[in-house]
């Protein structure tokens, strides 16, 4: 994810929905419900039958989550694969939905087709698991399941996913699949397919009704592999801190519970978690959310970085950590959810290329406009050989006190396992630079955190 602060298709069936539609079609006496109605109107018993003791595939509570994002893989972004932006030759080439509106249709499918065959490989699944690793978080777009209204995007990507799944489960991991991308954009960030100034979702009641169809879609695809897809995130990063989008998003999160819990046409409930997104609201915001015992299977991601502001890229390396060992006190006094964090990373400046967008500078270097100049990005990003000891070691620290943070909660997943020039952001390269551990349990610095 990340940014600004970003086969033939399957033919898949996506279920009808309207506002008025229940969310348990064959049980129309029960009630769809209003976010809008009370403060406590998720946590509100007539809303669903009554929830049962959930059976996920993974024994959250009792394990730690410690897995790792294929970001870049079936949602594109400029930062992770800058080839293949650049060799558009096109500076309107910003994002998968320009990507396909700007490019030559043949030439795009031909570029798409072999980055999906190669970016990510079973050999990889196979690495992750080596690695001490248990889940991967794998990003899509609404649009590998629906493209309308002349948007010009390119799908394929489902195989994939599929493939993933098996994958996955050859090795011995759990899979929480995300939905990255919505129509009209939740955030506005280039890894939502569509970067924009702001977010256009939650504007259209169509839009929310397609992301919604595509979410059932995925529960239907994965409902009785609750083993391994243990999970589904029906939105990343909607942006609650926008006007108008905060409502939306709570309505879409009891939708997607019902969506997501109820696949089956009945009042069967499945084996998989809806993992719902802090929409960058303060985590005790969410107090009495989707709790039990009214419902079950519901889990809480927040996303943790520090370079998306020029206080942050200008502290100094013992200020990040310490920043790091300070989460451990915000996760953990939310408790009306498991908490996971479900992105973060060993990085700390925005030094990486088109991290910020394409042809956008860094506020690191002072490239990235109304940025002061803190330092140069040499040595920073980039290949791990132009990397010094003394860095290297901070990475590790860093990583060690974000992790004993993360795992006072429910765990972490590391964002992301691959790029193609930015290996501060990746755990591939961390392993091999020796800044991250092949058992993500040895601990170099066992007191980096008071």
């Amino acid at each position: 994810m990340v940014a600004a602060f970003a086969l033939a298709a399957c033919a898949l069936t996506l279920f009808p929905f309207s506002s008025s539609t229940p969310l348990i079609p064959t049980a129309p006496e029960v009630s769809r419900p209003d976010a809008s109605a009370s403060p406590d109107a998720a946590n509100t018993s007539s809303v669903f039958p009554r929830a049962s003791a959930i059976s996920p595939g993974f024994p959250y509570g009792s394990q730690k989550i410690r897995g790792v994002n294929l970001g870049g893989w079936l949602v594109i972004e400029p930062w992770i694969t800058p080839s293949i932006f650049d060799n558009t030759g096109d500076n309107r080439v910003v994002d998968e939905f320009t990507f396909g509106q700007f490019v030559d249709r043949n030439s795009a499918a031909s570029t798409l087709q072999n980055h999906w065959n190669t970016w990510i490989t079973e050999a990889d699944f196979a690495a992750i698991a080596a690695a001490g690793l248990n889940h991967v978080r794998l990003p899509i777009g609404y649009w590998a399941f629906d493209v309308s209204a002349g948007e010009p995007y390119h799908q394929g990507q489902v195989p994939f996913l599929n493939q993933a799944v098996t994958w996955a489960r050859n090795h011995g991991l759990k899979v929480i699949v995300d939905l990255h991308g919505a129509p009209g954009s939740q955030n506005g960030f280039d890894n939502s397919g569509q970067k924009m100034s702001f977010p256009q979702w939650q504007a259209n009641s169509n839009n929310v009704a397609r992301t919604s169809a595509v979410i059932k879609t995925l529960a239907n695809m994965f409902k009785n592999q609750a083993d391994v897809v243990t999970a589904i995130a029906p939105l990343n990063e909607p942006a609650g801190f926008d006007s108008g989008v905060l409502p939306v998003v709570k309505q879409y999160w009891l939708d997607s519970y019902g969506n997501i819990r109820f696949p089956f046409g009945t009042s069967q409930q499945s084996n998989t978690i809806e993992l719902i997104h802090d929409a960058f609201q303060p985590l005790s915001s969410w107090n009495g959310w989707e709790a039990t015992p009214n419902f079950q299977g519901v889990m809480m991601d927040t996303h943790i970085y520090q370079m998306f502001s020029n206080d942050q890229v200008a502290q100094s390396q013992s200020a990040h950590i310490a920043s790091a060992c300070g989460q451990a006190s915000r996760l953990t006094s939310f408790t009306t959810l498991w908490t996971v964090v479900g992105e973060w990373t060993t990085a700390s400046t925005d030094c990486a290329k088109y991290l910020n967008g394409r042809g956008v500078g860094a506020r690191y270097d002072g490239t990235f406009s109304g940025s002061p100049f803190v330092g140069s990005c040499t040595g920073l990003t980039g290949n791990r050989n132009t990397f010094s000891a003394s860095y290297k070691t901070f990475m590790r620290q860093y990583y060690e006190a974000q992790i004993n943070s993360y795992e006072k909660a429910q765990g972490w997943i590391f964002w992301t396992w691959k790029a193609e020039n930015a290996d501060d952001w990746t755990y591939q390269a961390g392993l091999a630079g020796g800044w991250i551990p092949q058992d993500p349990t040895n601990r170099q610095f066992p007191n980096i955190c008071p």
